[in-house]
């Protein structure tokens, strides 16, 4: 998984031929849709049920798809299964960055509000460390922006946007596509991509 982020092929495409078994040239839409969600909701916790109902799939055929994942990324699993074990033992799950996500649905009775907090254990140190970096790149974007006319204006999801003054353009795509991808040093490559556009639509 992580040599496929360095080589920077579509990992939902990529997916999608492992799970339906054939070349990834030949992947539909529709298939790199089915790949998109399950790639998604892997980290949600999403059980088979869950996405039957997400992708309008058989309850069978969703297990088979996430069984199929499983054994091509067995370190997931793993990770995912420990974080879990982790957070019944401590109450908490933590961030890259140590941030910490207390869990008391793990200690009720109550066994919806535990599967919630299964999910949540496995889905809240990855989107948690997530908005941690977005976070820091915000605070590393914003010092270099001193002196310069446009603004940082808003921060949605993994996105900044900025108003910029035409004339520095050019100099503040650099600077953020640098500062936002040099942020952390992670296993995998943080890649940014730049939009330019009269409103935030068009970019």
């Amino acid at each position: 998984m992580i040599q496929m982020f360095h080589d920077q092929v579509d990992f939902h495409t990529q997916t999608a031929a492992h799970l339906y078994e054939v070349a990834v040239d030949d992947i539909s839409k529709e298939q790199r849709r089915t790949a998109k969600a399950i790639n998604f909701g892997i980290i949600y916790g999403m059980s088979a049920w869950g996405l039957h109902e997400a992708i309008n799939i058989s309850p069978m055929e969703a297990n088979v798809y996430i069984e199929k994942y499983f054994n091509k990324f067995s370190r997931v699993k793993q990770f995912l299964d420990n974080t879990v074990e982790q957070a019944k033992k401590e109450g908490f799950v933590r961030t890259l960055f140590s941030r910490i996500r207390f869990l008391p649905e793990l200690g009720s009775e109550n066994k919806a509000l535990i599967a919630f907090g299964e999910r949540t254990a496995m889905n809240s140190p990855i989107q948690g460390t997530a908005a941690d970096i977005i976070k820091m790149a915000m605070v590393e974007v914003a010092k270099k922006m001193k002196g310069l006319q446009s603004l940082l204006i808003a921060q949605v999801h993994d996105e900044l946007v900025f108003d910029v003054a035409p004339d520095e353009i050019e100099t503040l795509a650099q600077l953020i596509k640098k500062e936002m991808e040099s942020v952390v040093k992670l296993l995998v490559p943080l890649v940014v991509e730049i939009g330019i556009g009269d409103n935030w639509l068009d970019t």
